[in-house]
């Protein structure tokens, strides 16, 4: 009876600690090496830039701008995603592209005008 109530806990245990690890359709967030698929990493990219809009970082005319290009290149550092946003409604034109940086299994790295 000990013996089941040991193997039942550590099954328990088992079967809640897999859910506290981030997959790639449960956030943008992940955990390990594994290349993220582009779709993925695109998708992270949009919400993300979505949420600088409403929280007022970027002009709302960023809110319905669709992704411009996605590319896996060097990085300093490590292979990475560079992902570009192209707004021709922004007034100002330093400010038109949009530079967005994953790691190459999904992390957000940086954002920024300058695309460095």
């Amino acid at each position: 009876m000990k013996k089941f109530f040991s193997i039942a806990a550590l099954v328990i245990t088992f079967s809640f600690a897999s859910a506290a690890y981030a997959g790639g359709d449960a956030s943008c967030h992940f955990h390990g090496n594994t290349p993220a698929k582009e779709a993925v990493v695109v998708g992270c990219a949009t919400e993300y830039k979505n949420d600088l809009t409403k929280k007022g970082k970027l002009d709302p005319s960023w809110k319905g701008i669709k992704l411009d290009k996605a590319e896996a290149l060097e990085g300093k550092k490590m292979k990475e995603w560079k992902l570009t946003f192209k707004n021709v409604a922004e007034k100002d034109a330093n400010k038109q592209t949009l530079f967005m940086f994953y790691a190459l299994n999904g992390n957000f790295i940086a954002a920024n005008f300058t695309g460095k």
